[in-house]
């Protein structure tokens, strides 16, 4: 596993051994983040990385320029390969590590103010049993997401795109096994 791209691009990055931490393969995440330049989302962009794992989606903003990196991770393994990461890149001053679960740290994130894009990658059966979906949209709900922002979520093919609250399913990509689901803000109404 390395960055794919940016300043950092072809730098290795440290994972957990075993299967307990699933990182992005490396040809998704550069799709991934040529997706969301072509839309101008990463450059000086405020970034927040859900079920963080290695920081592999986070520090590959960090690497293509976005300003400062958020990452939410509970597992003890994971945020040691995390928190290796950061300091191989020398990364520090652009990155909050919150060690904890996403659904207990809406009031932390909320404090951070508005996120240009938010990057999901939950173990897929959190997807399918729609507790990240629902996480997501308390994030939103909770005024997290800056107001021209894009939520990515990352899942196994043989589950659909879900709904998530607060937010509108604008594309949806497929690698391999994985699907990338693109999310927008709903606008509100006056």
């Amino acid at each position: 596993m390395r960055i794919t791209g940016g300043v950092h691009r072809s730098r290795p990055l440290h994972a957990p051994k075993g299967v307990s931490t699933r990182p992005t393969a490396d040809r998704v995440r550069e799709a991934m983040f040529s997706i969301l330049e072509s839309r101008h989302a990463v450059v000086g962009a405020k970034v927040l990385d859900l079920y963080a794992g290695t920081g592999a989606l986070g520090l590959e903003a960090i690497s293509r320029g976005a300003e400062r990196a958020t990452f939410v991770e509970c597992s003890r393994t994971a945020l040691g390969a995390l928190r290796a990461n950061v300091e191989l890149l020398r990364v520090e001053a652009q990155v909050r590590v919150v060690a904890g679960l996403v659904e207990r740290s809406l009031g932390l994130l909320a404090a951070d103010g508005a996120f240009d894009f938010v990057l999901v990658d939950p173990p897929y059966a959190l997807v399918r049993g729609g507790e990240a979906p629902v996480a997501v949209g308390e994030i939103v709900e909770s005024g997290a997401l800056a107001a021209e922002g894009i939520v990515v979520l990352e899942h196994g093919k043989e589950d659909a795109s879900p709904l998530i609250r607060g937010l509108s399913l604008s594309d949806v990509r497929r690698y391999g096994d994985t699907l990338l689901a693109f999310y927008t803000g709903v606008p509100q109404s006056p």
